[in-house]
Formats: C-alpha cells, sequence, structure tokens
C-alpha cells in the first residue's frame, strides 16, 4: 500500500469550481483507501495499491467524466513528498516571501520551465526533484511574479501545478498523521 498526495490543476479557479465534498464523493468509487481532500485548492491524500502513474490516469478520468473539464493531476507519493519539502531551500512561513513548488509529472517540462525561468532576471529557482521545481515570489506579488506567469502558459497545463511549501507540508502531515 502506498501512500499518495494527488494535486489537482486549477481547481476553484478559472471558472473551474468543485466542492470538496463533491471531489471525496466522485474520489469514493476508485480503489482508495482514505481519501481526504485538504484545502479547498485541489489537494488529495490517499493510500492505493497501484501506481503513481495508474492513480493519475484514473483520477484524471473520473474528473473529465464526472465533471466534465479537462481534468490535469500530479501525483507524488510520501517518500517523494518527504525528500522534496526536505530539499527547499526557502523558509514555509516568512512575512515577506511565499515559497512555492511547481509539480510536474513530466520530468521534461521542469528541465525546460527551470531554462526558460533562469533566463529571467531576477527570478531565483532550486531544482528539488525530478518532480519538483522551487521558487519564492513577495507576499502579495505572486501573480505578478515572472516564474509565475511563465508556468501559467498554457502549454505547461496539462504536466504541472503550483503549491505553496505550506500545503505540501500540510499534505505530508496528513499522510503521516
Amino acid at each position: 500500500m502506498t501512500k499518495y498526495a494527488v494535486f489537482l490543476r486549477g481547481i476553484n479557479v478559472g471558472g473551474i469550481n468543485l466542492k470538496m465534498a463533491d471531489l471525496r464523493a466522485a474520489l469514493a468509487i476508485l480503489p482508495l483507501i482514505k481519501p481526504r481532500t485538504l484545502l479547498a485548492s485541489g489537494n488529495v491524500v490517499c493510500s492505493a495499491e497501484v501506481t503513481a502513474k495508474e492513480l493519475k490516469t484514473m483520477v484524471e478520468a473520473l474528473l473529465r467524466e464526472r465533471f466534465g473539464y479537462d481534468a490535469w493531476v500530479v501525483v507524488i507519493d510520501l517518500p517523494t513528498l518527504e525528500s522534496i519539502i526536505e530539499a527547499c531551500p526557502y523558509p514555509a512561513d516568512d512575512a515577506s516571501t511565499h515559497s512555492y513548488v511547481t509539480l510536474s509529472s513530466d520530468p521534461a517540462t521542469l528541465d525546460e520551465l527551470a531554462r526558460h525561468g533562469g533566463e529571467i532576471p531576477g527570478v531565483e529557482l532550486a531544482r528539488l526533484s525530478p518532480e519538483a521545481l522551487a521558487w519564492p515570489a513577495a507576499a502579495g506579488g505572486t501573480l505578478d511574479n515572472p516564474f509565475s506567469k511563465l508556468s501559467a502558459k498554457p502549454r505547461y497545463k496539462s504536466t504541472t501545478t503550483t503549491r505553496n511549501l505550506r500545503t505540501l507540508i500540510k499534505c505530508r502531515d496528513t499522510m503521516l498523521a
């Protein structure tokens, strides 16, 4: 049995509104053990006897069928999530800076984002793992951050999603509880 965090892209932003109770009800038909949603931004923790790739395929198909939108998720197992959090050089709690982690189901996409992001003056990036790239943003300026704008481009929608480091820690802690 493997513990997973499933991160849905674009939930409750841009017109895709899902109630977490509806999401939990939908997930109940999948072979998941104790699926739980965290926050209202599409974070699910669960256990399953399938691979991360199989879980990704199942969840995306379910969301597309049940909620009728182009659903994309990134699935990270607990050991990988723990190593991502441990590797992040930016603080989880800082009044002036928010630490973000862009997660991807395709390491080549993160390679591209890191390459292009590294060319932008003032952008600071840290590759945490094949699945994760961290970056800081001034509090209150996340959407204006040049890397945020780069990673939000439509070409990255199907393989990436970004979370605040605090959200990753909350997911990890819930998985460990």
